[in-house]
């Protein structure tokens, strides 16, 4: 059954309900997929084209799923696809673009001027709070934000009046997604995930979804994780699958490996703003639905691209 967003009675049961063995959590990509359900919450985590779990998200437009409502903190070209496939109902998010370069996404204003795809916008903290919230396991948390705006009109939200200092605050209700999907720089078997860089909010999803799938550049040894325990964001009894991905945010960026590829996401903005939806259609022809595997996907981008987004990301890093 899919939850409702804020049914943490519900939620709380079903996640202490999982299987938290130790035990080898390692599968192939398309078998990881078929954890992800039609009609289910799916938050992705990463930001923007920073960590996009690129390698599930082909994965699951390849399989069509349907009905799904997706969620990210800032959604990016990832949710271009995910609308002009089918895959996605309704986008719960603070932001919504290819990227800042190339201005609002023309096929998210199409698909929700349509009334082909539902879009809830909340701010970048009522987002933060309601994965937060889910993660505590908790039905709302109070904030001072999206106050004095339009926002609370839009949105489930709730106005009251602190029971404490009589000042106005607003409670945003948990969002508990059935599905967690994240891409992390290095992994255990068990599922001990770790970041370099920013985690964003990908630590409360992941704590608040009922499943959670990983993929990671590389999988290491356990004892390698062991000895930078402190690295570790996400522990082993939260995840479900692992999948070993290299490049799998792909053209999305990975903090310490490779920047994103601005000349391919470019390329995708031109077909857009050349054919609209058609344009989107034909990369994910192209690139999405052409391809059998994201292995496939990956020897269709010349090696150049990849040589400059790795040297480009050595270059911030100083190496």
């Amino acid at each position: 059954m899919v939850l409702k967003e804020a049914d943490f009675v519900q939620a709380r049961a079903r996640i202490e309900s999982k299987d938290h063995s130790l035990r080898d959590k390692t599968m192939a990509l398309s078998e990881a997929a078929e954890l992800v359900k039609d009609g289910e919450i799916v938050a992705l985590g990463g930001t923007m084209y920073s960590r996009a779990p690129m390698s599930m998200i082909h994965e699951i437009i390849r399989k069509c799923k349907r009905n799904l409502t997706v969620t990210r903190n800032m959604c990016s070209f990832e949710g271009d696809l995910l609308m002009a496939s089918g895959v996605a109902k309704k986008f719960i998010t603070a932001w919504f673009s290819i990227g800042v370069p190339w201005g609002v996404s023309k096929i998210m204003r199409k698909f929700v001027e349509e009334g082909k795809v539902e879009m809830e916008e909340w701010s970048h903290l009522g987002m933060a709070s309601r994965y937060q919230a889910a993660a505590m396991g908790v039905p709302f948390l109070p904030t001072m934000s999206m106050l004095g705006s339009d926002y609370p009109k839009h949105v489930p939200a709730k106005e009251i009046e602190c029971p404490f200092t009589g000042q106005k605050v607003l409670l945003v209700p948990a969002l508990f997604p059935d599905t967690t999907i994240i891409h992390v720089q290095r992994a255990d078997k068990y599922g001990n995930l770790q970041v370099d860089g920013m985690p964003f909010c990908d630590r409360e999803m992941a704590m608040a979804g009922t499943k959670v799938i990983a993929t990671t550049e590389q999988i290491v040894d356990s004892e390698i994780v062991r000895s930078n325990s402190d690295r570790t964001f996400v522990p082993f009894f939260a995840v479900d699958a692992v999948v070993e991905v290299p490049y799998g945010a792909y053209p999305s960026e990975c903090q310490g490996l490779y920047e994103p590829d601005f000349d391919h996401l470019d390329m995708y903005a031109k077909m857009v703003e050349e054919d609209g939806i058609d344009g989107a259609m034909r990369y994910l022809d192209t690139y999405v639905y052409g391809p059998r595997s994201f292995e496939e996907f990956l020897n269709l981008i010349p090696f150049k691209s990849f040589a400059k987004v790795s040297k480009n990301m050595r270059v911030l890093y100083g190496k």
